[in-house]
């Protein structure tokens, strides 16, 4: 009997606060440079655990009306040390539709490698011959390297943003073997909005706020996966709560495959970010796996512009944020 496997991407739980690994769209969206740094573990309690991490830079230059920005991901699974890293570029530029909806379409460009360690393989001949097996098939086990190429985009205006992106458009090919195994491409549809919850005519120093956010994913043939889920917000502190689940997707029982529940708690300073959160399994896996940690950090500065004799018609783009920022808005 023959199966098929379906490889598909590591994902975080914070998706808003991986936003170049989200969408090229939002590439240089903010007005100042953004450093962004993010961790996942995913399902503790096994041998090996899957962790992936990603590192991004952006920023926004206000004379060519573009974003520009770079992004580093690698992900280590199992236990024989299998590692996909990628780096790569992203593009991104600005159109004011109205005085109050910009559009943002993206591109991202990168190179990726794949594999695993041979060393760290036993095979059932292995066991006899001192660890070493004489599988020649064990031969033929490498890396694989190759390029890849995305695009997005996004709308937003003060208060909602919508924007879909479209990752792995020429299906890589992902192969260890010197064989042929291409990475199907993904699909994403996301959106959010920041609503407030005092709107008097008073200025007051903490407004509470709510933010909900979707993202609706598919990869292949065979994944398609909704996260869906809101913050309130009291600056500097948000709590949130989170359902991912497989929506077109059935159990053996007929129900709908369920993924997780995830809390999530953030802390937001002058220049600073933090975001925690852990997913409760609520699928057959359930507390087995340990659920998945995830953490992230983003950190923005100021960017000056190229040449100050130009108007800052573009600096300010207004976006929403989750969190406060002082002159964030003007």
């Amino acid at each position: 009997m023959i199966g098929e496997l379906a490889a598909q991407d590591p994902q975080f739980s914070q998706y808003y606060q991986a936003p170049l690994y989200l969408n090229p769209g939002f590439t240089g969206i903010t007005p100042q440079q953004r450093l962004v740094v993010n961790h996942r573990v995913q399902w503790p309690n096994l041998p090996q655990a899957f962790s992936t991490y990603a590192a991004s830079y952006d920023i926004f230059v206000d004379e060519l009306r573009s974003g520009f920005g770079i992004l580093a991901t690698t992900d280590k699974m199992g236990s024989a040390g299998w590692r996909t890293t990628t780096a790569g570029l992203l593009y991104s530029f600005k159109v004011k539709l109205t005085d109050n909806i910009v559009f943002s379409p993206g591109l991202y460009f990168g190179y990726g490698t794949n594999g695993l360690d041979r060393n760290l393989l036993t095979l059932g001949d292995g066991l006899e011959f001192q660890g070493q097996s004489l599988d020649p098939e064990l031969n033929k086990l490498g890396r694989q390297d190759y390029f890849d190429f995305g695009s997005g985009f996004l709308f937003y205006n003060r208060n909602l943003w919508l924007g879909a992106a479209f990752h792995h458009m020429n299906q890589p090919n992902l192969s260890v073997l010197g064989d042929v195994s291409r990475l199907p491409m993904k699909t994403s549809i996301h959106g959010g909005a920041r609503l407030s919850l005092y709107n008097g005519p008073r200025t007051l120093a903490k407004v509470s706020y709510l933010t909900p956010s979707f993202i609706l994913r598919k990869q292949g043939k065979s994944f398609t996966q909704l996260d869906v889920g809101i913050n309130y917000h009291i600056d500097p502190v948000s709590v949130g709560f989170w359902y991912r689940g497989k929506p077109f997707e059935k159990t053996v029982i007929n129900s709908v495959a369920q993924d997780a529940l995830i809390l999530s708690l953030g802390m937001y300073f002058k220049n600073l970010s933090v975001g925690y959160s852990y997913d409760f399994t609520v699928s057959e896996l359930q507390t087995a796996g340990g659920g998945a940690h995830e953490i992230a950090l983003t950190y923005e500065f100021v960017a000056k512009p190229l040449n100050r004799n130009i108007k800052r018609k573009y600096r300010m783009i207004p976006c929403p944020s989750f969190n406060s920022k002082e002159g964030f808005w003007n």
